[in-house]
């Protein structure tokens, strides 16, 4: 379900701190009954266990393999439009109790780096040549009423420039229409199915 960009902006992340530079695209929940204060940790666990980004919706997968061939074809991707070149990665602001929370390195076949992982609170960060882009995951509880706790993602992004921003716009229906719903379903079977997660999966990192 798609939320208020206040819904996150209201919470005490601990991301406030570090990107007031980034402006807040989009918020989306993600249901998760009978979800409690400490199972955080075990969603994580089940998203992976599950597949990851590895495992999309085969719409989904199609859209980002447009996507890389594009930006193979345009230079979007070079190593030079990327963390530690064009950008300064998020992980250089942190002081070392966050830094520590993660390696550093991506997993999962996911184009996003960690940045820190906490109780309630995950962080991964992408760049290129067209964005500056954050994904916050948190825990919260859910505005139903039950007492349950669920997922939620913002997407932060410091655009690169007029041209960043026509890109975000263009594939803003897509991500709506297509991306978010597919991620919606593939992370709450994940979370109906966690029993089935092995141990070896419960790893704090997505």
């Amino acid at each position: 379900m798609r939320l208020p960009r206040t819904s996150h902006a209201e919470q005490p992340w601990r991301i406030h701190e570090f990107a007031r530079d980034f402006e807040i695209e989009d918020v989306w929940s993600f249901r998760t009954p009978g979800a409690g204060p400490d199972d955080f940790p075990v969603m994580l666990a089940a998203m992976r266990g599950d597949g990851g980004f590895a495992k999309q919706a085969p719409p989904v997968r199609f859209l980002f393999a447009v996507r890389w061939k594009l930006g193979a074809l345009l230079g979007w991707d070079k190593p030079g439009a990327g963390l530690g070149t064009r950008v300064r990665p998020l992980r250089d602001r942190l002081p070392d109790d966050l830094r520590r929370t993660v390696d550093g390195s991506a997993s999962d076949g996911s184009p996003f780096t960690p940045v820190y992982d906490l109780d309630r609170e995950s962080v991964r960060e992408l760049a290129n040549r067209t964005v500056h882009t954050l994904m916050h995951l948190g825990w919260v509880p859910a505005d139903d009423g039950s007492g349950d706790l669920e997922l939620r993602m913002a997407v932060l992004v410091k655009p690169n420039g007029r041209f960043g921003r026509l890109y975000m716009a263009l594939i803003a229906p897509f991500r709506y229409l297509i991306v978010y719903p597919a991620l919606t379903r593939q992370w709450e079977q994940a979370w109906r199915e966690r029993a089935r997660v092995p141990p070896e999966a419960a790893d704090p990192q997505p």
